[in-house]
Order: C-alpha cells, then structure tokens, then sequence
C-alpha cells in the first residue's frame, strides 16, 4: 500500500517549468561553444537579410525562382531565431528554465520551420523540373498566381499537420523529472520526461515524419529524376551543362537538409551510449542551413553574385 500511495502523491505533483541542462556529458565548458553558436546566428541572420535586399532591389531577380528563395530565407531566419536565442541564454547566463508553455510553443514553431523549408524544397524543385523539362510552358504555368497558391498551401499544411504535436506533448503529465538533457524542446526530449504513457506521441512523431517529410523528398527525387532524364537528352554538352547548373545548389542543400535529418534519427536511438551527439546534430541542424543556404546560392548563382556586387557597391561583373 505505501508505494502505491506514493507513487499516487507523485502523479498529482505537475512540474510547473522545465530545465534545459544544454550540451549533455559537457556542462562545465559548454560556454566555449558560445561564440561559434552566436556567430553562425549572426552569419545567418545577416546572409538571409541580404538575400531579401538583393532579391527585392533587382527587377531581373523578381522570378519565381528567387521568390522561392525569398521564403526559404525568412523560413531560415524563423527558424534560427527560434532556438539560439535561448541557447545562447543558457550558455552565457545559465538561463536554464522555461516555461512549460514556452517550451511547447518553441517545439511548435521548430517543427513547423522545418516541414516548410522541406516544403519550399518541394516548389523549387517543380520549378526547377517544368523550367528545364518544359520551357515553353514555363511562363503559362508557373505564373504569379501559382507560386502564392502553393507557397500558402504549404504554409498552411505545415502549421496545421504540426499542431498536434505540441497538443499531444501537453497532454502528458509531468511529475517528477523536469531537467531536459538538450538545449531546445525536443518532442521526444520533453514527453521522455511524462509519467504516463507517450507512445501517442511517437506514433505521430513517426507519422508526421514519413507522410510530410517522407512524401517531400519522393516529390524532390522524382523531379531531379525526370530533370536528369530529360537532359540526358540533349544533344549539347553545354546546354546540358547548363541545365544542370541551374539544379547544383538546390541539390547540394537538399541533400544536406535530409541527410542531417536521417542521420539525426538514427544517432537518437544511440542517445544512451552517445546522448551528445543527437542533441549537437539537432542544434546545428536547425543553425547550419540558415548560414549555408544564402552563401550556396550566392556563389553558384550569377545573377545573385551580380546583385551581392551591388548592394555592397563593389563594381564587378561576375
């Protein structure tokens, strides 16, 4: 009887915050990381920025291509905003607690950061697809018209397909552990810490992850396929060439964003034995491609180099 009535006074206790330890197994210098967390923010936020100054000060770069590019850097800047503001709270003021509100809000806006860049992955890759397989058709289909429609349908489908999960997180109770080995609120991290059941929230962790995630990347692969196929076609080396230089750093993101992603799931289940290096992935993830995406673009993409030129009032031509 007396461990059930403990256990009883346990389960009525909610934690009323939860306490975001950092980097787990490097406590006592993970202030050192500091600087190259705040100056990757920094690039970030700055890279992106010029990107939306470049894009809207150019005439020739207001195509839907660059429109998309657009939406990718505020997406970025969301996305980074979200986390490394707090990260850096608790590395340089030991600001470790948060709210459990806070906290559930935060797991929303990162899931809902990362399924919409995935998702304007996917409208740049169909542009790219009907600008090198149908060019003719080109201007009647990727109209203005087009670009805003499937730009809000993916807004809208990644922050109502995200909901339930911060939904789900709040539902558990929590009432013993509140010190989360991580930085950010992470779905798992979090309701690892529940008392009761969680095996709900894995399953729509699961699920969201192979319906959005899992249905993106087929569409991005099967448009890259249908792209090589049809300039493998081609006659001319040089248009061939050219076709597919207009496709390398949307690729050479791409990969980056869902390889870290794969490689992010797998080193989770090894999180006992190794539970720095998920948690290290997880923050770089969410800061790295912010950084990476403008300077990839910039320096594979003429017209990008040639506005760059401009704002920073350099007189060059290439």
């Amino acid at each position: 009887m007396t461990p059930n009535l403990k256990y009883s006074n346990i389960s009525k206790f909610q934690v009323s915050e939860f306490i975001l330890m950092g980097f787990p197994g490097i406590h006592t210098w993970q202030h050192w990381l500091s600087l190259p967390l705040a100056l990757l923010y920094l690039l970030a936020l700055t890279a992106n920025i010029l990107i939306l100054i470049i894009i809207n000060q150019e005439a020739t770069l207001h195509q839907p291509m660059y429109f998309f590019l657009g939406v990718l850097a505020v997406v970025d800047m969301g996305l980074a905003t979200t986390i490394m503001p707090k990260i850096l709270a608790i590395l340089w003021f030991s600001a470790k607690a948060i709210s459990l509100p806070e906290c559930f809000a935060q797991m929303y806006v990162i899931h809902c950061f990362v399924a919409m860049e995935s998702g304007i992955f996917v409208c740049m890759a169909i542009d790219r697809y009907v600008a090198i397989c149908k060019p003719l058709r080109y201007p009647a289909i990727v109209t203005d018209s087009f670009v805003v429609k499937v730009t809000v349908f993916m807004a809208l489908r990644n922050s109502l397909a995200t909901i339930p999960v911060p939904v789900l997180a709040a539902q558990r109770h929590y009432c013993s552990q509140n010190q989360i080995e991580h930085c950010l609120c992470s779905n798992l991290g979090v309701t690892s810490l529940s008392c009761d059941d969680r095996t709900i929230n894995s399953i729509y962790q699961l699920l969201l992850a192979w319906t959005l995630m899992g249905s993106d990347l087929a569409l991005i692969f099967l448009s890259y396929a249908l792209i090589l196929h049809s300039v493998l076609k081609l006659h001319s080396a040089e248009a061939a060439s050219k076709a597919l230089s207009t496709c390398t750093s949307h690729l050479i993101l791409i990969l980056f964003f869902y390889t870290v992603i794969v490689v992010i799931s797998i080193t989770h289940n090894a999180a006992m034995t190794l539970p720095l290096v998920p948690v290290l992935l997880n923050v770089l993830h969410n800061v790295i491609p912010p950084a990476l995406n403008p300077m990839v673009y910039a320096l594979k993409n003429r017209e990008l180099r040639q506005g760059l030129y401009k704002v920073l009032k350099m007189d060059k031509e290439n």
